[in-house]
C-alpha cells in the first residue's frame, strides 16, 4: 500500500500563505494594504509611509500568529499585522512572539519559531543547500538566518539533555561547595 510522502516544511509556507490568502479574499479585503496616513513633512518621523504587501510569509504568520492567540477571524487581525510589519518588519514577530507569551523571552530552542517553523534559515531566501553555503558559515555572518530564530536549533530532545547535565554539574558544586564551607568553619549538622 503505497502512502502520500509526508508534507515538507516548505509546503507548510506555502499553505500558510494560501491559507489567509484565501480568507482575506473571502472576506473583500485587498491583498495590499493601504498606505499609512503621511507623516507631518517638517516633522522628525518624516519618512514615507509603505504600503504592505498581504501575501508575504511574514505577514501571514503576523496575522495567523494574532487570530489564533485572540481566536478571532484574520480579517479583525488585518490592520494589526499591517502596523506590525510597517513598523519592525519581520523582526517585529519576534517581538509578537514574546508579547503573545507575557512578555517572556522564547528560546527557540525548545519553541517551534512561528516564521520558519523551526528550519533556522529564512523562509523566503534559498536554502543552505541550494546556495552550497560552507559549514563554517554557521558562525560567520550567514545572511539567510531566520530574522525571528536567529537561526536557533530547534531539538528540544537534543537541547534538554544538555541542560539537564547542566543543572546536575551546577547542583553537585552547590553540594561540594556549601560541604567545603561548612567544614571550613567547623559547622555540621544537626541530628
Amino acid at each position: 500500500m503505497l502512502t502520500s510522502p509526508s508534507p515538507s516544511v516548505y509546503d507548510e509556507f506555502r499553505d500558510r500563505t494560501a491559507e489567509v490568502i484565501t480568507h482575506l479574499t473571502g472576506e473583500g479585503l485587498p491583498l495590499t494594504a493601504p498606505a499609512a496616513p503621511a507623516a507631518d513633512p517638517d516633522g522628525p518621523w518624516a519618512s514615507p509611509p509603505a504600503a504592505i504587501d498581504r501575501t508575504t510569509l511574514a505577514w501571514c504568520t503576523a496575522a495567523l500568529m494574532l487570530a489564533n492567540h485572540h481566536q478571532t477571524p484574520i480579517r479583525q487581525q488585518a490592520l494589526s499585522a499591517d502596523a506590525l510589519l510597517r513598523e519592525r518588519g519581520d523582526r517585529g514577530l519576534a517581538e509578537l512572539h514574546s508579547d503573545l507569551h507575557h512578555g517572556a523571552p522564547v528560546d527557540y530552542n525548545f519553541t517551534r519559531c512561528p516564521y520558519c517553523s523551526g528550519i533556522g534559515d529564512d523562509p523566503t531566501e534559498p536554502t543552505c543547500e541550494e546556495l552550497r553555503c560552507p559549514p563554517q558559515a554557521e558562525f560567520a555572518d550567514h545572511y539567510h538566518l531566520c530574522p525571528v530564530c536567529d537561526g536557533a536549533q530547534y531539538a528540544p530532545e537534543h537541547h534538554a539533555q544538555e541542560r539537564l547535565a547542566e543543572v546536575d554539574r551546577l547542583l553537585a558544586d552547590t553540594i561540594s561547595s556549601s560541604r567545603s564551607a561548612r567544614n571550613r568553619f567547623g559547622l555540621s549538622r544537626r541530628r
